[in-house]
Protein backbone atom coordinates (compact mmCIF):
# COMPACT_ATOMS: atom_id res chain seq x y z
CA UNK A 1 0.00 0.00 0.00
CA UNK A 2 1.23 3.55 -1.32
CA UNK A 3 1.91 6.43 1.31
CA UNK A 4 0.43 8.65 -1.17
CA UNK A 5 -3.11 9.03 -1.31
CA UNK A 6 -4.00 10.95 -5.23
CA UNK A 7 -7.06 11.95 -6.08
CA UNK A 8 -8.89 13.97 -9.71
CA UNK A 9 -10.69 16.61 -8.09
CA UNK A 10 -12.70 17.97 -11.42
CA UNK A 11 -14.42 20.85 -10.01
CA UNK A 12 -11.15 22.14 -8.82
CA UNK A 13 -10.65 25.05 -11.37
CA UNK A 14 -7.97 27.60 -9.43
CA UNK A 15 -5.45 28.63 -6.53
CA UNK A 16 -8.54 29.20 -4.48
CA UNK A 17 -9.88 25.83 -5.02
CA UNK A 18 -6.10 24.47 -4.42
CA UNK A 19 -5.62 26.74 -1.39
CA UNK A 20 -9.57 25.63 0.24
CA UNK A 21 -8.19 22.10 -0.40
CA UNK A 22 -5.48 21.94 0.88
CA UNK A 23 -6.10 24.03 3.87
CA UNK A 24 -8.61 21.60 4.43
CA UNK A 25 -6.19 18.75 4.30
CA UNK A 26 -3.68 20.11 6.63
CA UNK A 27 -6.07 21.07 9.03
CA UNK A 28 -7.13 17.70 9.28
CA UNK A 29 -3.81 15.92 9.09
CA UNK A 30 -1.32 18.64 10.03
CA UNK A 31 1.93 16.60 9.02
CA UNK A 32 0.65 15.82 5.33
CA UNK A 33 2.42 16.75 2.87
CA UNK A 34 0.25 17.72 -0.50
CA UNK A 35 0.51 18.26 -4.02
CA UNK A 36 -1.64 19.67 -6.25
CA UNK A 37 -1.50 19.99 -10.47
CA UNK A 38 -4.03 22.50 -11.00
CA UNK A 39 -3.77 21.81 -15.19
CA UNK A 40 -4.28 17.70 -14.36
CA UNK A 41 -6.55 18.44 -11.67
CA UNK A 42 -5.00 15.94 -9.47
CA UNK A 43 -3.97 15.66 -5.76
CA UNK A 44 -1.54 13.88 -4.31
CA UNK A 45 -1.56 13.52 -0.57
CA UNK A 46 1.18 12.16 1.27
CA UNK A 47 1.26 11.01 5.58
CA UNK A 48 -2.64 11.57 6.29
CA UNK A 49 -5.05 9.45 6.99
CA UNK A 50 -7.14 6.98 4.86
CA UNK A 51 -8.43 7.43 1.82
CA UNK A 52 -12.22 7.66 2.21
CA UNK A 53 -11.30 10.07 5.36
CA UNK A 54 -9.71 12.10 3.08
CA UNK A 55 -11.73 12.47 0.66
CA UNK A 56 -14.23 13.28 3.16
CA UNK A 57 -12.56 16.11 4.29
CA UNK A 58 -12.41 17.27 0.88
CA UNK A 59 -15.79 16.58 0.05
CA UNK A 60 -17.00 18.99 3.15
CA UNK A 61 -15.29 21.74 1.35
CA UNK A 62 -17.70 21.21 -1.85
CA UNK A 63 -15.68 19.48 -4.05
CA UNK A 64 -15.87 16.20 -5.78
CA UNK A 65 -12.54 13.89 -5.21
CA UNK A 66 -12.26 10.48 -7.10
CA UNK A 67 -9.63 8.27 -6.03
CA UNK A 68 -6.64 7.60 -8.33
CA UNK A 69 -4.88 4.64 -8.07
Amino acid sequence: MSDTLSFTISDMTCGHCANTITSAVLAAYPSAKVDIDLSTKRVAIENAGDRSAVASVIAAEGYSPVAVD
